[in-house]
C-alpha cells in the first residue's frame, strides 16, 4: 500500500515508502509517452515514482510539461514523486523529492533549497554511502547490483557485497537498484532489500499492471 504523500512545500516532509520503486524514461517505454506510462504505474500500483531523462534526448521545456502531468497523476493517487537531477523543476512542479547522482549536485546544496521535500543521492560504495548519510540525505540508492544498460555513463555491477553492507549499516531507507529482474529479484530481496526499482521490467512491459503485482507477490513472501 502507498504510504500517505505530502506534496513539497508543506509542513511534512513525504516518507519514503517501502515496496516498488518505478523509474520513467522514454527509451524504454516501448512508444508510450511518459506521461501515458506513469498512468499505468499509478494504476498498477507502483509505490514511488521518479521522472528521469536527459537533456541530449528532451528539452526540459519539454520535461517540465511532462513533470507537471506527471505531478497531478501522483498527488491524485497519493504516491510520491521524485525528479532525477533537476532541482528547478522539481521546485517548480512541487515533487515530493529530487534525486541527486555523484556527479549533480552537491547534497548539502541542494537541501538548502529543497524545502521538505526528500532528497536522494545514487551511491556505489560504503564510502559513499557514509558521506551520503553525512550529508543529510533522507535516502541512497545502492547499486549498480547488476550490469544495466538503462545508463550510459553507469559504473560496473556492485554485486551483494555492497548491498549486504547497506542492509547490516545503515539506518536510513535504501533502494536497490540496476539490472534487476524478475529472474534475480528473489536474490535481491533475500539479501534484505525492501524497496526495488526494476526499469525496463516493469516500463518495458506489455502489462505494467501485472509485471506490478508479480513483484510485489516476491517482496511479500520476505516479509
Amino acid at each position: 500500500m502507498n504510504n500517505c504523500m505530502q506534496v513539497s512545500g508543506k509542513e511534512t516532509k513525504p516518507s519514503f515508502p517501502q515496496g516498488v520503486y518505478g523509474i520513467l524514461g522514454e527509451k524504454f517505454s516501448r512508444g508510450r509517452s511518459n506521461v501515458e506510462t506513469a498512468r499505468l504505474l499509478v494504476d498498477g500500483g507502483i509505490d514511488l515514482l521518479q521522472y528521469r531523462e536527459k537533456t541530449d534526448q528532451k528539452s526540459r521545456k519539454a520535461m517540465l510539461e511532462e513533470c507537471l502531468e506527471i505531478r497531478k497523476i501522483t498527488a491524485d493517487a497519493k504516491v510520491p514523486f521524485i525528479i532525477n537531477d533537476f532541482l528547478d523543476i522539481a521546485l517548480m512542479v512541487g515533487a515530493d523529492g529530487i534525486h541527486q547522482g555523484q556527479d549533480d549536485l552537491p547534497v548539502q546544496a541542494v537541501k538548502k533549497l529543497a524545502g521538505n521535500m526528500l532528497v536522494g543521492c545514487s551511491t556505489h560504495t560504503p564510502a559513499q554511502a557514509q558521506k551520503a548519510i553525512e550529508d543529510g540525505v533522507d535516502y541512497i540508492g545502492v547499486g549498480p547490483i547488476f550490469a544495466t544498460q538503462t545508463k550510459e555513463d553507469v559504473c560496473d555491477p556492485v554485486g551483494f557485497d555492497y548491498l549486504e553492507h547497506v542492509v547490516k549499516t545503515v539506518n536510513i531507507p535504501f533502494v536497490a537498484i540496476g539490472g534487476i529482474k524478475r529472474h534475480n529479484l528473489r536474490e535481491v530481496v533475500s539479501r534484505g532489500a525492501k524497496t526495488i526499482c526494476l526499469v525496463t521490467e516493469i516500463i518495458g512491459a506489455d502489462d505494467i499492471k501485472k509485471i506490478i503485482d508479480e513483484i510485489k507477490e516476491i517482496l511479500g513472501e520476505n516479509r
